[in-house]
């Protein structure tokens, strides 16, 4: 699978970031300009960090490690969850729990309680 070219990024909106007045400061070397109060993303910026993820998630998936992917957003869930189970991976399309990774040891012991 190959990642998306800036010219597919671009026609996806990528480019679009959130509004002026809600973004996160560690975003900004990503920012190419603002334009009516929202953020423009750097597209050549994106493309490279897409590429350095693929090649990162290539490597877990050769060493035989699981990925878990997550898509909350209604566009993304149905597309995730049919490559997810195509590759056999584990993944969350509904509500993220707040900690579900941060907390991850006191969630699976209250899973193994419960069952």
């Amino acid at each position: 699978m190959s990642t998306p070219n800036f010219d597919q990024l671009l026609e996806a909106g990528c480019h679009f970031g959130h509004m002026k007045r809600k973004w996160n400061p560690a975003m900004a070397p990503y920012i190419f300009m603002e334009r009516n109060g929202i953020h423009i993303i750097d597209l050549y910026k994106t493309q490279a960090k897409l590429e350095e993820a693929a090649n990162v998630l290539r490597n877990f998936a050769k060493s035989g490690k699981k990925i878990l992917f997550v898509a909350t957003k209604k566009q993304a869930k149905e597309i995730l969850a049919e490559k997810a189970q195509s590759i056999g991976m584990p993944y969350v399309i509904e509500r993220w729990p707040g900690g579900m990774l941060t907390n991850f040891p006191t969630i699976r012991k209250a899973v193994k309680k419960m069952a």
